[in-house]
């Protein structure tokens, strides 16, 4: 089977290139610049800016994907809060080109969408068909890219993670959970806030989630986040316990605490029983995934 995978010098895209590579699938993966996937696996290489539509015509055409898996996004709320055209450009343009040219040139083709909790307002954990209400930009953005899929007739499936975390290397960015780690070891004292609530999701299972789409034909839109509800300052004390350093340098404050440009629920989060049913997911409990995220690094 051959699956194209955008965004793949991002987080998720280089752990999907890689997982899918590792089971066999003919991986094509494209990203802005030159690749910064590890060579462990064989996978083809396009640099493509998903904004230039006869690029990414172009690309379509040349691969003609039986999948295309579509993580690419500007995912950043503040940088989609200030640059608004830029972020629609990015997040919802780019996904209707990738769409269009699928209809012209592989209309068989399965598109799966890489979406996020931000389409929600509060009082997760939301159910896939909970009413919509994202609280900034980059959620609105994301929600139109959504009804974007849903409107194209192509066969498509959405899936929605939250608070993505997993290991790193070299040429990949850190996670939440990085960030703490570095700063405890060098001995700083950090301020986590305690008042929101997320379902943190290790990015291993998000890659065996959109296996289980493909293996099992699946489609629809799918919550393929983590089975624990926590805060980021809960998150940050699992680190350190784990990793055995001093969770007195963690300084548990409320979002009050910092002036953000955008708003951010409180309570998000995703219920994950649609995914559990229909894909057998079954994703790791946060502690092993902070284990599992430190045990080779």
């Amino acid at each position: 089977m051959k699956m194209l995978i955008t965004g793949a010098n991002g987080f998720l895209g280089q752990h999907l290139t890689l997982y899918l590579a590792d089971k066999g699938y003919d991986i094509y993966a494209c990203s802005r610049g030159e690749s910064r996937i590890p060579s462990k696996v064989p996978y083809t290489y396009f640099p493509v800016d998903l904004t230039d539509r006869p690029a990414v015509a172009q690309l379509v055409a040349a691969v003609k994907p039986d999948v295309l898996v579509h993580t690419a996004a500007n995912s950043k709320p503040d940088d989609c809060h200030i640059n608004r055209e830029c972020c629609l450009l990015q997040n919802v343009e780019a996904t209707k080109y990738l769409l269009q040219a699928l209809k012209e040139h592989t209309p068989g083709a399965k598109f799966i969408y890489v979406s996020t909790d931000f389409v929600f307002g509060e009082n997760g954990p939301h159910a896939e068909d909970d009413e919509k209400g994202p609280l900034n930009f980059y959620g609105e953005s994301k929600l139109l890219a959504e009804q974007a899929v849903q409107s194209s007739g192509l066969a498509y499936a959405i899936v929605r993670p939250v608070f993505i975390y997993g290991p790193v290397w070299n040429g990949v960015r850190s996670t939440f959970l990085h960030w703490v780690k570095n700063n405890l070891e060098q001995g700083k004292a950090i301020k986590v806030v305690s008042d929101q609530l997320r379902t943190p999701t290790f990015v291993t299972d998000i890659c065996k989630g959109i296996e289980a789409i493909v293996t099992l034909q699946q489609q629809g839109v799918f919550h393929l986040a983590g089975k624990d509800l926590l805060s980021p300052y809960n998150m940050a004390v699992a680190v350190a316990s784990f990793l055995r350093l001093d969770a007195a340098l963690i300084e548990n404050v409320t979002s009050e605490t910092f002036i953000e440009p955008v708003q951010r629920a409180k309570r998000s989060g995703l219920s994950i029983a649609k995914a559990k049913q229909l894909l057998q997911y079954d994703p790791v409990d946060f502690a092993t995934g902070v284990a599992l995220t430190f045990n080779n690094q």
